[in-house]
């Protein structure tokens, strides 16, 4: 394995759109939805969401037939598969849920690939059979504690993050991180020296990196759409795989690195998910 963790925020990032968006929007909930916006915290008005298209008999398959059209950009799929095949622990920290993440993984054959998903539980409730949403940080029962005044109430992304650079699994490798939002402003400013901060360029978490870049201690390296984030992402693997082993950059094309790793100088196996 290599000693990198990539962490992935899922709307805007893996996915091109919002999921929750999609869903409301896809069930044609949009006027109730924005209605009831300002009225309460966004995790909270999803799972009052799914109770309002589950009263307008919208069901659970409804939902998921909607999430499964979500635009996914093919490169996207393809870094994803090559991070793995070169040895990367790949894992997901995402304001979403667990049922709209899992849905469309699945759909697309990438489950398998994560080896967390870190987002705000769902279940479906057995006796009525709608989705409920529950924060992944119980915010009635107390707040999540930090201090910089961008994270929602439900989710902290830096406490999470903290938590899985903490981890067994993840103690002493370098992280990249890719996300979009407001929300992935503070797992930015608690990356280190030898980690990557990959924000969307043009969305929130890029614009708030540009107010004072000095902040931050990683290095940043913006991407607009699946093909730079590709490219930028697998450059970025392949740098640290070098360093990893005191070899100097290699003179090829960025193209070649989803087909093959390097190990003391030589093309190695990837690995492949079946």
């Amino acid at each position: 394995m290599a000693g990198i963790v990539v962490v992935f925020d899922f709307d805007k990032t893996i996915i091109d759109v919002d999921s929750d968006n999609w869903v409301v929007d896809g069930l044609g909930a949009t006027e109730e939805f924005e209605r009831l916006l300002p009225t309460m915290p966004w995790n909270t008005l999803m799972d009052t969401m799914m109770g309002e298209l589950h009263a307008r008999g919208k069901s659970l398959a409804d939902v998921a037939g909607v999430l499964r059209s979500a635009p996914l950009d093919p490169r996207v799929v393809a870094a994803i598969k090559a991070c793995y095949g070169l040895g990367c622990d790949l894992r997901i920290l995402s304001d979403a849920n667990r049922f709209f993440i899992d849905t469309i993984l699945d759909h697309h054959g990438l489950t398998g690939y994560f080896s967390e998903i870190n987002t705000n539980p769902s279940a479906v409730d057995a006796a009525t059979g709608r989705l409920r949403i529950a924060p992944y940080h119980d915010f009635h029962a107390g707040p999540h504690g930090c201090g910089l005044g961008i994270c929602p109430p439900n989710m902290c992304k830096g406490q999470v993050l903290d938590r899985i650079r903490a981890s067994a699994g993840a103690a002493g490798k370098r992280v990249i991180y890719l996300g979009d939002g407001r929300g992935d402003y503070c797992p930015s400013l608690r990356l280190g020296r030898d980690d990557f901060m990959m924000p969307r360029r043009g969305f929130p978490v890029w614009e708030l990196i540009c107010e004072d870049p000095s902040l931050l201690q990683a290095e940043v390296h913006p991407w607009a759409d699946g093909a730079e984030m590709e490219e930028t992402l697998l450059r970025l693997v392949g740098r640290v795989l070098l360093e990893e082993r005191n070899l100097p950059p290699l003179d090829c094309k960025l193209e070649s690195l989803p087909a093959v790793a390097v190990q003391d100088g030589m093309p190695m196996t990837l690995r492949i998910k079946n």
